[in-house]
Parts: C-alpha cells; structure tokens; sequence
C-alpha cells in the first residue's frame, strides 16, 4: 500500500497549517510556509515573526520542518496559542489547507502524536501515515489514546498527531484559506493583492475558530 493508497481509503482530503495574521502576511509575501529554520534567515520576516509556540525547545532538531496537521488542526494547540501565549499580540486568526498530495513529497515524517511528546513514535512512507491511525497511541507514560469505533477514518488516532514537512511548503499547493468570517476573508485578499500574489480562496469555516 502506497501513501496515495492510504489517502484515498481514508478520504483525507486536506493538510492543515494554523497561523496568525502575521504569519500569512509572511506566507503570502515569501510564497510558502517556511520553517522555523529559515523565518529568521528572511529579512522580510524580521520584524512581523511571531511563533504559534514560544519555547519549541523539546523538538529543536526539527526545526528545519513545517508542522501540519491532518482533516482537523491541533485544536488543543491552537486554543493555547490563541488564549495564553498570544492572547493580546494577535489581531486574528486563519488556517491554511494545503492538498494531501504534499504527503507524497521526499523526506516527510509522520508523527503519532504531538511531535515533542516523549512517546512519539515518527516514520516515513505508507508505514510511517498508517500509524498515525493506530488503534492505541502512547503520548505519556501515564496516558494512551485509543481509536474510538466512531472516528472518522481521515482523523488521526491523536488529535496532536503531526505532519512534519522538511523544508519551504510553497503555496503552489494551497488549496484555501480558512477564516472565521468575511471581515478575515478581506483582509487575507488584501495582503495578496498588496504582495502581487494570486488572490487565495478563501473560506469562513466559524467551526475551525470557536
């Protein structure tokens, strides 16, 4: 079985990525989600960085890659990076789908869970996709996940499940923009008309930001 296999048996059909509206600005500017490794190599990317998380300290050797997420975000992550580490910085919010053929692309890991935990278990290929649908997945010593009988096949057992992208994600693979309303919508078209970029579809998904 070959990743695409596994794509179309489980109908994944999208490749997540949340991030402020610094972040997109920064996105739509260079034309790809680039890692933590190179945001700081961009003079461009200076002034306006701002990291989803503050202290990325306990997986520091993957910094060369772009965290993703399967179907759903890391809601988990996302409510902490909204409500305590940036709840007075950020303007707003969006998510970016991108296309799940970039799971097929040279050198990506997939992580059973959060990817700084320390029973994440990572891989590469069909192997390494297929366990993140395990039907127990360890995160801690004291805390295991189990597959529930109701989950969507597309959903990773671990809703902090990772797709770890080496290098620049460039959006030639964007699908949409997700916003949580047409205000959000707006302004995402503003930054790519402003930055001479193809102006992105955009979607208000009220779901993806409560």
């Amino acid at each position: 079985m070959t990743i695409e296999d596994i794509v179309k048996a489980r109908g994944i059909t999208e490749v997540l990525h949340f991030t402020t509206h610094r972040g997109v600005t920064g996105i739509v500017a260079t034309g790809a989600v680039l890692p933590r490794t190179r945001l700081t190599q961009e003079q461009y990317l200076e002034h306006i960085y701002l990291g989803n998380c503050p202290d990325r300290s306990r997986d520091r050797e993957w910094w060369g890659y772009v965290n993703l997420s399967l179907t759903d975000i890391n809601r988990y992550l996302m409510g902490i990076s909204r409500n305590r580490w940036h709840p007075s910085d950020v303007g707003w919010w969006c998510v970016l789908s991108f296309a799940p053929r970039v799971l097929e692309h040279d050198g990506v890991y997939f992580s059973t869970t959060n990817n700084a935990y320390p029973h994440v278990k990572r891989g590469t290929g069909a192997e390494g996709l297929d366990a993140m649908f395990a039907p127990v997945v360890k995160e801690f010593d004291t805390k295991s996940l189990s597959r529930g009988h109701g989950a969507l096949p597309s959903m990773p057992t671990s809703p902090q499940a990772e797709v770890l992208y080496p290098g620049d994600l460039i959006l030639d693979h964007l699908s949409c923009v997700y916003v949580p309303n047409d205000e959000t919508a707006d302004k995402v078209k503003s930054i790519c008309a402003a930055c001479n970029r193809k102006i992105v579809d955009c979607r208000v998904s009220t779901d993806l930001f409560v």
